[in-house]
């Protein structure tokens, strides 16, 4: 018996041990994660109007090793600067402007990123074999010197402001043999132009003037490669200094001084000026000055059109539902420290469907410490953003806000799990994880990282 006894207690413990051995190998590979590439990152370093990449590397740690981009021009840091940047596929698109409202040289300047995406049944998958090149690039003094880029329905859309209208760079000519064709330029608009376009068939082309002839004007502009100025007109709204546009649901959003107006989009061309109804959303008014609320910009999640505003008691997170019978509006309040302005909503969706909007509280003033906001725009998931619910605010760290840059940024890596916010002050680009929204690795890249973009989403 006691021989059956001792027998037994040595097989549990050569188990015991064995078991214990096998966790212990597990916790070990966990811990050395094989490394792989997530996601190829481009940023802007604003402190020497450089551009950058690097391959974003998971493994024990995060890493990123910025690299410079082979045949990217030089731009003069005190008399040009980079602005706002798009990808389309594998195609980046970048603006340069000047200080001497485009005599010097401004333009665009587009990329190849040096991806290949490929297919895996449902889903697919980008690997980066290749290094990023310059394929195309337009700089001079005849560009109009842009300052707003965007894109729709797969196109790029350039604002070239002293030129009186935008430039179409279509991305797929772009890397094929015709890349001379795949610029088109459209007059309409002018001075500091936002615009939108929808179904590259027709445009809304903006001018910011606060007063004059051209106070509130928008011009309706044909895109049809055949008929291209045909029919074009111009619609008005009832105040001026026009800064911001974007189409969404088959109609078109504006933010002139007061409020925000919108129209049905005219694809066809088939009204004018004295037909089209320009539709008007108070967002009231600053309680302590009695001047109307407005926006800047606009971005798109789903069929509602999100924007920031703010009063000199409140700022709000805006929601309008683009495909709503009667479009209204939503306010979500955001509480900001003073010294702090809230930054245009970025959408990001998750794996799971879940829609978030991301907005930065970045300090214009003060030393108040800076935040990025995290809304869900749908947490019961029917479509509805009424119960848009505010879920954190986190600590961020610094900006460098001086005019239209320096100014925090955040994109979505492939697979949706995770993102990259990137903090000009600190020099530092930030990995974070959207499902617990916690910072997982605080990167050091030297210089001034503002504007990022990613290939792949």
């Amino acid at each position: 018996m006691l021989k059956n006894q001792t027998t037994f207690t040595a097989l549990a413990l050569l188990l015991l041990l064995s078991a214990g051995w096998l966790c212990a190998e597990e916790a070990s590979s966990d811990q050395h994660r094989q490394p792989r590439v997530i996601a190829r990152l481009f940023w802007q370093n604003e402190a020497d109007a450089t551009l950058r990449f690097a391959d974003l590397v998971k493994g024990d740690e995060w890493t990123l090793k910025p690299q410079p981009i082979a045949g990217f021009p030089k731009i003069d840091r005190d008399s040009q600067s980079l602005v706002q940047m798009e990808a389309i596929g594998n195609v980046l698109l970048v603006g340069v402007r000047d200080a001497e409202e485009g005599e010097l040289e401004s333009g665009w300047i587009a990329l190849d990123a040096g991806a290949v995406e490929e297919e895996h049944g449902d889903h697919t998958h980008w690997r980066f074999p290749d290094a990023p090149k310059v394929i195309a690039k337009r700089l001079d003094d005849q560009q109009g010197n842009p300052a707003h880029l965007y894109q729709y329905d797969g196109a790029f859309y350039l604002a070239n402001d002293q030129k009186d209208g935008f430039t179409r760079i279509l991305p797929e000519q772009l890397l094929g043999d015709d890349f001379e064709q795949a610029a088109t330029f459209f007059s309409g608009g002018g001075d500091h132009i936002t615009l939108a376009a929808v179904d590259n068939q027709v445009a809304y082309s903006t001018w910011i003037d606060r007063d004059g002839d051209n106070q509130g004007r928008i011009d309706v502009i044909n895109l049809g490669d055949q008929q291209a100025g045909k029919e074009n007109y111009s619609i008005q709204t009832p105040t001026g200094g026009l800064h911001g546009a974007i189409a969404n649901s088959g109609r078109v959003f504006f933010a002139p001084a007061d409020g925000i107006c919108w129209v049905d989009a005219d694809r066809n061309l088939s009204q004018n000026e004295k037909t089209a109804e320009v539709r008007y959303l108070s967002l009231g008014k600053d309680p302590e000055t009695e001047q109307p609320l407005r926006t800047g910009a606009f971005a798109n999640a789903g069929h509602w059109v999100a924007f920031a505003s703010r009063s000199s008691e409140e700022s709000f997170l805006g929601l309008i539902d683009a495909a709503a019978t009667e479009p209204s509006l939503q306010k979500l309040p955001i509480e900001t420290a003073e010294g702090l302005r809230l930054t245009t909503p970025r959408i990001l969706e998750t794996p799971s469907g879940l829609k978030m909007a991301f907005l930065f509280q970045d300090r214009h003033d003060g030393d108040a410490e800076e935040l990025l906001s995290v809304v869900n725009l749908d947490p019961d998931r029917n479509g509805d953003f009424s119960d848009a619910k505010l879920v954190k605010s986190m600590p961020v760290g610094r900006s460098k806000v001086v005019g239209h840059s320096g100014h925090h940024d955040i994109c979505l890596l492939p697979g949706g799990r995770y993102a990259c916010v990137t903090n000009p002050g600190d020099g530092a680009i930030w990995v974070l994880s959207l499902t617990k929204l916690e910072v997982l690795e605080k990167i050091k890249v030297d210089g001034a990282p503002g504007r990022i973009v990613t290939v792949g989403e």
